[in-house]
This record gives C-alpha cells, structure tokens and sequence, in this order.
C-alpha cells in the first residue's frame, strides 16, 4: 500500500513540476517580449536624442539580443526534458521495485514460515530431550543418595561390629554370629547365648545354612532346633515350627532319647540333649 502511494506521489510531482516549468518558461516569453518593447523604446529614445548613430548598429544588436533569447530558451527547454526524463525514470523504477518485491514476498515468506516452523520443531525436540535429561539426573541422583545411605550405613555397622565384639561375632545379612569356644549341653547352650543376648541359631533357608557351614566348618554344633516338648514335632527356639531342613539321610531317627539338633559336619543329626558340644549363636544386629 505504502509503495502504491509512492507511485501515485511521483505522478503527482511530475505534474507539478512540468506545470511549473511551463508556466516559468510562459513567464519568460512574456519577460522577454516586454524586454524587446523596452529595448525598442530604448532604441527609438536613443535615435531621437542621439540621430547621429548609425541604424546598422541598433539592427546588429537587436540580432544578437534575439540569440541569447533563444539559448535561453533552449536551455530551458533541455533542462525542462531531462528533468522530466528523470522524473519517468524514477517512476519506472519505483515501479519495477514494486512488482519484483510483489512477486518475491510470498517466496520470502513462505521460507520465513518454514524457518519457523523448523525452529519450533527442534525447540520441542530440545525441551524433551533436556525434560528426559532431568529426569534421568534425578534418578541418578536418587539412586546415588541410596547407594551412599547403604555405603554409611554399613560403615557403621562395621565399625559398631568391631568396637563391641573385637572379631569374635560375625556378620552376615544383618545378623552376627557366634561360635563359643565351650563345650555345654543343649539347655546350658541356650543359657550361654541368652547371656550375651543371643539365642541358639535359626537356619532360614539355604543360604544361611551354607553360611554356617564355612564358618563353622566339621565341628559339631548345637542348633536352636529340637522336639522336646512334643516327640516328631520339630520347633525352632522362637517357637516356630520346622518345615523343612538339611537332615542327615535316616535322622531324625533317635526317637525319645534324642529330641535336640545338631549340626553333624556339613547336616544335621538329632541327638540327646544332654550331650556336651559347641554350639552357635545369632542375633539380629541393628543401629
């Protein structure tokens, strides 16, 4: 709109100035014709008070007035052309702008839109890998501030096993055990590891049985299993009852006679409670 406006003011202003001009060239031919009247007058005051100079002279001069009047009047005339040539030239070139800027804006904007569009796909892309990023980052971190609660933790415990047992107890899975060095029976066991507020052990499953192998290794052991209280019903200390365990092939097989546990090389045997062996010792270990 702005460069239709342009075009039109052009016009206008070519208008104008080829008025002006013409009505400025008007103005000299009238200029000019009251110069002659004026030079006549001159001429004929001058031949009356003057009539001894000659009439070739006032002839001559009135010739060459007349041609500087009429370069004059050329140059007027040429400057009138060229400006008017500059003028259309101007025009003509406001006018092709016009159209060469009409027939490439819709391009332009065409590839600004796709830019655009390009740019605010890759933003999108970017905001969810850095929401992906942040996302791991916090789950690191999460994982990292469990890992190093776990590594206390164990340095606590670590340093709570040595301070109080000086290597006699050992630890395994929140649990400390315990081999003594005396030999007792089954109830005076049970009694030595109360007083150091254990218990005779409780074999949970296969990895703790394992365990207690290595650490114990050949030697004979009392564990806190037995069935004196009702024959062939074999209870842990904590009173729970036996559902499974690692008996010898044939055991338990004494009967009356023999109604507590223990652990004979690398699986158990039943054997009479009263016979004097090591035994071992656990409790939970908590800070």
């Amino acid at each position: 709109m702005f460069k239709c406006k342009r075009s039109e003011i052009s016009k206008v202003v070519y208008h104008n100035v080829l008025k002006t001009e013409i009505q400025g060239f008007d103005r000299m031919e009238m200029m000019v014709d009251i110069y002659e009247d004026e030079d006549d007058f001159r001429t004929q005051k001058d031949s009356n008070t003057n009539r001894q100079q000659p009439l070739q002279s006032t002839g001559s001069e009135r010739v060459r007035i007349r041609s500087y009047r009429s370069v004059t009047v050329y140059l007027v005339l040429l400057c009138v052309l060229l400006l008017t040539a500059v003028i259309v030239l101007c025009v003509l070139i406001d006018t092709k702008n016009q159209q060469f800027n009409n027939k490439n804006l819709p391009e332009e904007r065409d590839q600004l839109l796709t830019k655009y569009t390009n740019l605010t796909e890759e933003r999108k892309q970017l905001l969810t890998k850095y929401t992906s990023m942040t996302d791991e980052r916090d789950e690191l971190i999460a994982k990292y501030n469990i890992i190093t609660e776990q590594n206390k933790q164990l340095n606590r415990e670590k340093n709570e096993l040595r301070r109080h047992f000086n290597g006699e107890w050992i630890y395994y899975q929140s649990t400390l055990y315990y081999i003594s060095s005396e030999k007792n029976s089954w109830d005076e066991s049970r009694r030595y590891c109360r007083e150091k507020g254990a218990d005779l052990i409780i074999i949970n499953n296969r990895e703790e049985h394992d365990f207690i192998k290595k650490m114990a290794g050949t030697e004979y052991t009392w564990i806190g299993l037995s069935d004196s209280d009702e024959e062939g019903r074999w209870k842990w200390v904590d009173g729970s009852t036996l559902t499974s365990g690692f008996w010898h092939t044939g055991d338990p097989n004494g009967g009356r006679k023999e109604n507590c546990a223990l652990k004979h090389s690398s699986l158990w045997a039943d054997y009479p409670c009263n016979d004097a062996y090591k035994c071992i010792c656990e409790k939970t270990f908590l800070i």
